[in-house]
């Protein structure tokens, strides 16, 4: 397994961490995502820790809380080899407290995930979205006071646009609170809007990024084929895809599907595994959520770590999911010469 520094943090992290959205199906739109109780839980934890997978993400939301009730009896008697990334922000219930990021909620939050995860600390603890409606400082203050009881030992968001990052940064920074170490987004090969503005971010600021659905729910796995029918057991189809799904450009899937199985081939590895390859050697990035149904799953996915792309197959997959930028970003790229990530889009824009 390879670790990596989390952004400016001293914390390290494996580059691939399990992501317990699985855990539990307490919903419809849960059970197509998994339904992993207990058993199964503790004997995918055990893969991962076997593999160097020590760092384990979830959050409150996630059927309920039932996924961290889960997660803390799966990790029962292993927590001092484990580091525990959960989340908070959106509604838990139908009380006009219980969501957003105000310090009422985020204080209560944080004791019911310690509750819900039998543990007192939480490593990596995740604004789930950014709350417009709550002060900046209020949120941070709150944080910054987990942190120095000990509750949490380091603060995260996920979901933020490029100003909502910069501006939690820059208060963080003026009070001398604990600022963002990382920022969990969604990217990968079908979805690269994440280079337009978040990436230099991350870039000039030392923000580490975790990837969530870096398979874009499962439609860079190799099951989405030209000429075939979309699958029909797969999360997307059963309405368990948290991306939206139905706007994604079929011709430009198809197109990165074709490169990646030339790609899967010339490295004997397979097409999911060449997705998660392709994404560690993108900037910013610390680490890959990988999730799974079961234990066969899991153990694909871990296979993309221990080798890496060769240069011109990375450009290949660049350029089969080259995809048109909005502006601003298409008027910077006419001008690499000033740009931080030069090469991503090769200084032109795509229309």
């Amino acid at each position: 397994m390879e670790y990596r520094k989390l952004g400016n943090s001293g914390l390290t992290v494996p580059v691939l961490s399990f992501g317990t959205a699985t855990f539990g199906g307490g919903s419809e739109f849960f059970k197509a995502w998994g339904s992993t109780q207990v058993d199964e839980a503790t004997q995918m934890v055990n893969l991962c820790l076997d593999a160097g997978v020590n760092l384990f993400d979830t959050a409150n939301v996630y059927s309920g809380g039932a996924a961290e009730e889960i997660l803390g009896k799966a990790i029962r008697g292993k927590r001092n080899q484990v580091l525990i990334s959960t989340k908070a922000t959106f509604p838990m219930s139908d009380d006009i407290n219980d969501h957003g990021s105000s310090r009422m909620h985020l204080v209560k939050a944080c004791e019911d995930s310690l509750r819900r995860l039998d543990t007192d600390h939480i490593d990596i603890y995740h604004m789930h979205g950014f709350d417009a409606v709550a002060p900046i400082d209020e949120t941070l203050k709150a944080l910054d006071n987990l942190v120095q009881s000990g509750k949490v030992r380091y603060i995260a968001c996920s979901n933020f646009s490029g100003w909502h990052l910069m501006k939690s940064l820059s208060v963080s920074e003026r009070y001398g609170w604990s600022k963002y170490v990382a920022h969990q987004a969604y990217y990968s090969l079908l979805s690269r809007d994440f280079e337009w503005e978040l990436m230099p971010l991350g870039i000039d600021q030392q923000i580490g990024t975790i990837v969530w659905s870096p398979l874009s729910s499962g439609m860079l796995t190799g099951k989405y084929n030209r000429n075939q029918p979309l699958p029909a057991d797969a999360r997307v189809a059963q309405g368990g895809s948290p991306v939206p799904s139905e706007a994604t450009d079929l011709e430009r899937l198809y197109t990165i599907v074709d490169s990646l199985k030339e790609v899967a081939a010339e490295v004997n590895k397979t097409v999911a595994q060449v997705s998660l390859n392709w994404l560690l050697q993108r900037p910013t990035i610390s680490n890959i959520i990988i999730g799974a149904r079961n234990e066969e799953q899991l153990k694909q996915n871990l296979g993309a770590v221990g080798w890496n792309l060769t240069l011109e197959q990375v450009k290949k997959l660049d350029k089969a999911s080259e995809q048109r930028l909005a502006y601003p970003y298409w008027h910077q790229a006419q001008f690499p010469m000033l740009q931080s990530l030069p090469d991503l889009y090769g200084g032109k824009q795509k229309a």
